[in-house]
């Protein structure tokens, strides 16, 4: 028996009408880049959200490493992510110049281990990516505390968490 891993047509066909509106909306528009769509986008998801603002960039990866840039970690820097990320998680890093160091994952959750993370820290750690896998949010508290004791940023990568909860917020926000 096969049992297929996702079914984008079967997913298309189910929205064919509304996906295929929006494309014929855009191309007649020729705004390819930002426009009202990117507008209404970043607004109904900061909305869903419960987030000020929402900034639209073209993948994970480029989010990633345009925060960790923009809170000043770069060469000489450590990020500590989780062992079983996908790769995106730690390019986003090396994009940014810094090294990634990776924390085991907590067997229960499968997300980063806090106290591996605490572990991991050195002078040279910078920041913790927690990523939110498979829908489940990572430890959030506990990687809060450790990154407030020791003056660390805390970046989430929840791109495969959407509107995941976590004590009653949404992670990534």
């Amino acid at each position: 028996m096969i049992v297929p891993f996702v079914d984008l047509k079967a997913q298309y066909l189910s929205i064919k009408q509304e996906i295929d509106r929006a494309v014929a909306e855009v191309m007649e528009s020729c705004r390819f880049i930002g426009g009202i769509w990117v507008e209404e986008f970043e607004n109904a998801f900061a909305a869903a959200l419960g987030v000020k603002h929402c900034i639209g960039v073209g993948n994970g990866t480029d989010a990633i490493a345009i925060a960790l840039r923009a809170l000043g970690v770069g060469p000489g820097h450590e990020v500590v992510v989780p062992a079983n990320s996908f790769v995106a998680t730690a390019e986003a890093v090396t994009m940014a110049g810094a090294e990634v160091v990776f924390a085991d994952i907590d067997p229960a959750s499968m997300n980063i281990d806090p106290e591996d993370v605490r572990k991991k820290i050195t002078p040279r750690t910078r920041a913790v990516i927690p990523v939110h896998l498979y829908g489940r949010p990572a430890a959030m508290s506990a990687i809060l505390a450790i990154a407030r004791e020791h003056g660390l940023f805390v970046v989430e990568d929840a791109a495969q968490a959407h509107l995941a909860e976590y004590q009653g917020r949404k992670v990534g926000g």
